[in-house]
């Protein structure tokens, strides 16, 4: 690609409805103007793991979706980066990427405000009671208002599992609630991490024991599949709500349904759940004391742009030849066989960012 010829980046087939028409308002193709090199397409169809042959031909893919297993890469000899849009990365298998010199890549922080927002919206709804009272104006049960008294964030914990974008966006934005100092557990992070922003790092237990709010905003992992056990929702107070916009395989739902219906805790809002998609009706829909979404509930027409911004630019600055933004396996960087398949393919040695 010496002479700058066409950079093929295709997207997967779940981005277009089944008349190929785009699903999303703005999916960030405008960051390729006036780069005529990029040539971006789509997958003919949309299958549930990427296939060799999609991958055929192409430089970059950006995946909605579809998982990426090793076979998936089986000839990547000229494809250089998965970019999975968005910032959860659990269908994605990045050492099978690694192993294949490909890069993997998330959008960092394009999804921050809306979910950290989104959060807080569900936070003030089971406060507040905000289903109950309209269903009381939809039946006519009007006096019934007494016994749906809510409660204010003023004086109240909240702890994040999770520190992360999103993790420091939620504190930032709920900093004029009245609330008090917020806790955290998340034992990647050095203590200058929690100081900086005046989170106070905790144990887990500690979190789930004292948090009025206990908020899931970490990664889906070896280390996080199953952290929210039946002894960690047991060390919940029973005034305590439980939000989890991360991923559902995070938290066990079996002792989280047990501990809603019998009202030892006193709610929860969920996003996201241990088998998606949920396509018949959930067994947590027959509580009054959760809040449920179809893992869309912080989905703006903004989250979209921005997250098809990053996903491009990071496509873009690939091409050119700059090293992306939100590398998973950033290890490649100093390894010999992948700056040579670059050099190949893009036709100069990265530079360094």
């Amino acid at each position: 690609m010496s002479n700058r010829s066409a950079f093929h980046v295709a997207l997967t087939g779940d981005f277009y409805d089944a008349a190929g028409h785009p699903r999303f308002a703005d999916l960030g193709f405008s960051i390729f103007d006036g780069h005529s090199h990029v040539n971006v397409s789509k997958f003919d169809q949309h299958r549930p793991e990427i296939s060799p042959d999609q991958l055929h031909g192409q430089q970059g893919s950006i995946v909605l979706t579809p998982r990426v297993t090793e076979a998936s890469l089986a000839d990547s000899q000229d494809f250089l980066a998965i970019g999975r849009f968005g910032v959860g990365y659990d269908s994605v298998d990045v050492a099978a990427c690694t192993r294949n010199l490909v890069l993997a890549m998330i959008t960092a922080g394009a999804v921050d405000r809306p979910v950290a927002e989104a959060t807080i919206t569900w936070m003030l709804a089971l406060t507040h009671q905000l289903v109950a009272k309209d269903r009381l104006v939809r039946t006519g049960e009007w006096d019934a208002r007494t016994n749906y008294m809510g409660c204010e964030l003023r004086d109240r914990t909240l702890g994040v599992i999770g520190l992360g974008g999103i993790g420091r966006c939620l504190v930032k934005l709920l900093d004029g609630f009245g609330m008090k100092q917020p806790i955290a557990f998340d034992p990647v992070l050095p203590a200058s991490a929690f100081e900086s922003i005046g989170v106070r790092s905790v144990s887990l237990e500690e979190l789930m024991r004292t948090s009025d709010f206990v908020s899931v905003h970490c990664p889906l992992n070896d280390k996080t599949r199953g952290l929210i056990g039946a002894k960690e929702l047991h060390w919940m107070k029973s005034d305590a709500y439980l939000l989890n916009t991360a991923r559902g395989g995070i938290v066990d739902e079996d002792p989280l349904y047990d501990l809603l219906k019998s009202r030892r805790i006193a709610g929860a809002a969920l996003d996201c759940f241990a088998v998606e998609p949920v396509i018949t009706p959930h067994r947590f829909g027959d509580l009054d004391n959760v809040l449920l979404a179809p893992h869309s509930i912080a989905w703006t027409h903004e989250m979209f742009r921005d997250i098809g911004r990053t996903a491009c630019q990071s496509m873009l600055d690939l091409s050119l030849g700059q090293w992306p933004h939100g590398v998973l396996n950033p290890e490649l960087k100093s390894n010999p066989e992948f700056l040579a398949k670059w050099k190949r393919v893009i036709g100069k040695e990265p530079l360094q960012g």
